[in-house]
């Protein structure tokens, strides 16, 4: 049987996801330190967060491809929150962050066409841009003590296929955000080119410290067309309740250019539920208390993580501005692949390899900030012991 060329041609499981599930099968408990389902990490959600999905007004069907202006209006209301101006107009909704990308690729792109993606970064965009027929193409995050932008790697990476270049503010997993000055050099080089940036901003809640270097925001510029995206997985917590959106900025030509595509897009799909946008204002409101909940979380592992990792001199965490992971570069005595495979066979510990994020180097290990905390410092101890100058462990 032939299948499309859009999906991987092997699909086997590799020797980690292997081994987990024997493990699991034989009922040993393990560690995860990957958890990325806040639903699953043991936070409290109010027992009537959802009841306003009940509202008797999604019972009636009146679709509007951009979104029901109510819904609109809140979502330009949670930027408020964090003091972004948006227009309701200029936001269309969606059911997740993952079917903007594919609607803003089949807005923006030809088939064979490309976008630029950071790296490291979550793998999703090589499944996401395959699956629309583009093609990813790789610019470079580099670290000197915090990350920035390498736009020498920007740069190169340009052709005259170049469609979008993509930005994950802060990046996952290693919680940078981009600089004021990163920014404006990009949107410069894009603009030249009629280049559209997107701004993938779903962790943008979730400073892990009080201040950090001057964010840049694309809301800000007029002088690129550029796509802001958001939605409840990451910002209440709730990924089940399917509702993301994109807000478009830059000049009123470019924008008035962009907003008819971007709706004939939504209306081939009409993929957002009636009930939670009729609901998404109270929910948005109501999810506060559990976003506080992720917040205290994130923070507190991040100091922990630090404690732990500075008891052990032959390992580095990195720098991290925001998001909800944390990557502690360790000594390289194997492959990341067997280092893997140790920790959870020896250690009964499960962490992401650098490797799955492309980092451009051996050896990196990631770890969720939303992890339990009991069962996050267990873990990043059982794991960082491996590493003792001492040889104990």
């Amino acid at each position: 049987m032939k299948f499309s060329r859009r999906l991987p041609a092997a699909l086997e499981p590799n020797r980690v996801s292997q081994a987990l599930s024997a493990l699991r099968r034989s009922g040993a408990e393990i560690i995860d330190l990957t958890e990325s389902n806040p639903t699953r990490a043991g936070f409290h959600y109010p027992p009537d967060l959802l009841a306003p999905l009940a509202d008797a007004r999604g019972l009636a069907y009146r679709p509007d491809p951009l979104g029901l202006i109510d819904a609109r209006a809140a979502v330009a209301g949670d930027f408020r929150r964090r003091n972004v101006v948006v227009d309701p107009e200029r936001i269309a909704l969606t059911a997740s962050t993952s079917e903007a990308y594919s609607l803003l690729f089949k807005v923006l792109c030809d088939p064979g066409d490309e976008v630029l993606v950071p790296q490291p970064s979550y793998p999703l965009f090589e499944f996401l841009t395959r699956l629309d027929a583009v093609d990813a193409v790789p610019y470079r995050l580099e670290y000197h003590g915090r990350w920035s932008v390498d736009l020498d790697s920007v740069e190169r990476a340009l052709t005259s296929r170049t469609r979008a270049l993509l930005l994950v503010n802060p990046n996952n997993p290693t919680g940078n955000f981009i600089s004021a000055a990163d920014l404006d050099a990009i949107a410069r080089l894009c603009s030249a080119q009629g280049i559209a940036l997107i701004s993938d901003e779903v962790f943008a809640d979730y400073a892990l410290a009080s201040s950090t270097t001057s964010r840049g925001l694309l809301t800000d510029h007029t002088d690129v067309l550029g796509f802001t995206l958001g939605g409840l997985s990451k910002s209440i917590g709730l990924p089940q309740a399917k509702l993301g959106w994109m807000a478009v900025s830059g000049n009123d030509d470019v924008v008035n250019e962009a907003m008819p595509r971007v709706e004939l897009a939504c209306d081939t799909y009409l993929s957002v539920s009636t009930p939670i946008q009729v609901a998404a204002r109270e929910v948005l409101d109501r999810g506060a208390a559990v976003r506080s909940q992720i917040q205290d979380r994130l923070r507190a592992n991040l100091a922990r993580c630090a404690a732990l990792v500075a008891a052990h001199p032959a390992c580095t965490l990195l720098h991290a501005e925001g998001g909800w992971s944390a990557v502690i570069q360790v000594p390289t005595l194997e492959s990341e692949e067997e280092l893997m495979l140790a920790l959870l066979v020896e250690r009964s510990v499960l962490a992401h390899p650098g490797y799955f994020f492309d980092f451009p180097n051996e050896s990196f290990l990631i770890v969720s900030l939303l992890t339990p905390e009991a069962a996050f410092a267990d873990g990043v101890s059982r794991m960082l012991d491996r590493f003792r100058l001492d040889g104990r462990s």
